[in-house]
C-alpha cells in the first residue's frame, strides 16, 4: 500500500507519512486555549503533613513551560530548582498538572499569577519529577472542518476504526517536541552534539521564519546579518525570554558560545538533544510503516519493552525477539503487556536486529553520528545515553462528538504521547493547523 505523505513541514520533523489512508478531516486547533484541555493522570506522592514539599494542581492557560517554573519561582523567591513537575505541556492550551514546591503551604496556596490556578495544596515528603505521571486526559475543538454533520462523522469513524484495529496510531513525537511556532530544536540538537556550539546558538537565536510576528523576524534577522549582539539585546522584545540570556551571556562573554547554552535553564539543554533524538525516532518509526511492518505485532530482530507495574512501557528493561521466543512475544504484545520499540540514540544505545535493526543503522548512518556524539564535556546537560521508545501509542477513554464542522474528542493517553499525533490522522492538514 502507498502510505499518503506527509505535508512539507512535517517531513522536516521526520514525519513522512501516514499511517491511514482515509480523507482528513481538515479543521484547525486552539482557535481558542479553551478548545485544547489537558490534565494530567497523575501520580500522587503519599500525603504526609511533616513533609518537606508542597504539592498542589497548577491549572495554567497559555503558559510555556519553563515560563511558568520562572514565574513561580520569582512569586515564591524560592529557586527554580526548588520547583517539580512530571512533563512538559503544551503552551497553547487550559493545562493542569501536579507540581512540587520547597516553600511553605500557605506561600503556594495565597500566589496570584495572571491566567494560573493553584489548588488541592497538601504536603508530601517526595517531590514531583520528570515522569512521575501516568498520562493525560485530552478534551480537544476541531474547528472548521472541511465536512460536515454525517459526512464529518462518517470520516471520522472510518479513521478511528482503523487505528482501533491496529491497537492505536503511530507514536511519532508532535510538532511541539521541535517548536510549534517555530520548529528548529532539532537542529540546535543536531549541532550540539556535532559541537557546533556557534552555529547552535545562531540557530537559535537567529533564523528568522515566516511564522513570527514582524518584530521578532526582523530582530533575529538583523542579528543574522551583523552579529551585533549588544545591538541584539536592545532590539529582542523581552517575550524572547531564553534568547535574550544567551544574547546577554555573548555580550558579557563574546565567542563563548558554549557558555551561552549553558546559561540556559537545564531542561532547555536537554531538549535541544532530546529534539535531535526525537526527529531521528520520527524518521525510523516513518520508514518502519513505509515497508509495511506491523508496529502493534513484533517480528524477528525486534527489541520489546515489558509493561511495569503500573502497564506502561518499561524504558529500562528491554528483550530482543528471536525465533524462539517470538510466539512468547506476540502474545505479551496482544495482551499489552509488551511493546514493540524504536530506539532514541545516544551514547548507550543498542541497536534492533533483523529488518528493524537495519532501518535503525541506515537511519543513523545516513545522519553521520556516532554514539560518542551523544558525549558533551562542555556541555553535560545536553549529553545522552539514549533509550528506547514504543512504536504505538494507545487511544483510551474515547468519545467524540460532531456538530456541523465541528467535532469534540476526547481521550487518554499514556505519558510521552502526542495528542497532536492522534489529531494529524484525523486531520491530515498542514501543521500549521495544529
Amino acid at each position: 500500500m502507498d502510505h499518503i505523505p506527509s505535508h512539507a513541514r512535517e517531513k522536516e520533523l521526520g514525519i513522512e507519512v501516514f499511517f491511514t489512508d482515509t480523507p482528513g478531516v481538515g479543521g484547525k486547533l486552539r482557535k481558542d486555549p479553551e478548545d485544547f484541555v489537558v490534565e494530567e493522570i497523575s501520580d500522587f506522592p503519599e500525603k504526609d503533613e511533616n513533609g518537606r514539599y508542597t504539592i498542589a494542581k497548577v491549572t495554567s492557560i497559555n503558559w510555556e513551560m519553563n515560563r511558568l517554573v520562572r514565574q513561580l519561582a520569582k512569586s515564591l523567591r524560592i529557586s527554580r530548582n526548588k520547583i517539580g513537575f512530571a512533563g512538559t505541556k503544551d503552551k497553547r492550551a487550559v493545562t493542569t498538572q501536579l507540581m512540587s514546591f520547597e516553600a511553605p503551604i500557605e506561600n503556594v496556596t495565597s500566589l496570584y499569577i495572571h491566567q494560573v490556578a493553584i489548588t488541592d495544596a497538601y504536603r508530601a515528603r517526595k517531590p514531583i519529577t520528570i515522569g512521575d505521571l501516568i498520562g493525560n486526559f485530552f478534551k480537544i475543538r476541531i474547528r472548521e472542518c472541511l465536512y460536515h454533520d454525517e459526512e464529518l462523522a462518517k470520516i471520522l469513524k472510518e479513521t478511528l476504526t482503523i487505528l482501533e484495529r491496529s491497537g492505536g496510531f503511530p507514536n511519532f513525537f508532535g510538532i511541539q517536541r521541535f517548536g510549534a511556532i517555530r520548529p528548529i530544536t532539532h537542529h540546535v540538537g543536531k549541532y550540539i552534539i556535532k559541537r557546533d556550539f556557534e552555529r547552535a546558538v545562531m540557530t537559535y537565536v537567529a533564523n528568522p521564519t515566516d511564522y513570527e510576528s514582524e518584530e521578532v523576524r526582523e530582530a533575529r534577522q538583523n542579528l543574522e546579518e551583523t552579529r551585533d549582539f549588544e545591538t541584539a539585546l536592545r532590539v529582542f522584545p523581552k517575550k524572547l525570554l531564553f534568547e535574550r540570556t544567551v544574547i546577554s551571556h555573548l555580550v558579557k562573554h563574546p565567542e563563548d558560545y558554549a557558555g551561552a547554552i549553558r546559561s540556559l535553564p537545564g531542561n532547555l539543554q536537554m531538549m535541544f538533544v532530546h529534539a535531535y533524538q526525537s526527529y531521528l525516532f520520527n524518521k525510523i518509526l516513518s520508514e518502519r510503516i513505509r515497508r509495511e511492518f506491523p508496529l502493534n505485532r513484533p517480528t524477528v530482530g525486534d527489541i520489546i519493552l515489558p509493561a511495569d507495574a503500573k502497564g506502561l512501557p518499561d524504558h529500562d528493561h528491554y528483550v530482543l525477539v528471536t525465533e524462539e521466543n517470538i510466539d512468547l512475544a506476540e502474545k505479551r504484545v496482544a495482551e499489552d503487556k509488551a511493546f514493540v520499540s524504536g530506539v532514541l540514540f545516544g551514547s548507550e544505545s543498542e541497536f534492533a536486529e533483523g529488518e528493524m535493526g537495519a532501518i535503525e543503522r541506515e537511519i543513523i548512518e545516513n545522519e553521520g553520528i556516532t554514539k560518542k556524539d551523544f558525549v558533551v564535556p562542555e556541555l553535560p546537560q545536553c549529553s545522552s545515553r539514549g533509550s528506547r521508545r514504543e512504536l504505538l501509542a494507545r487511544i483510551k477513554n474515547l468519545t467524540y462528538f460532531v456538530e456541523n464542522d465541528e467535532v469534540l474528542i476526547s481521550f487518554s493517553l499514556d505519558r510521552g504521547c502526542y495528542a497532536t499525533a492522534l489529531l494529524r490522522e484525523i486531520m491530515k492538514a498542514d501543521v500549521i493547523s495544529y
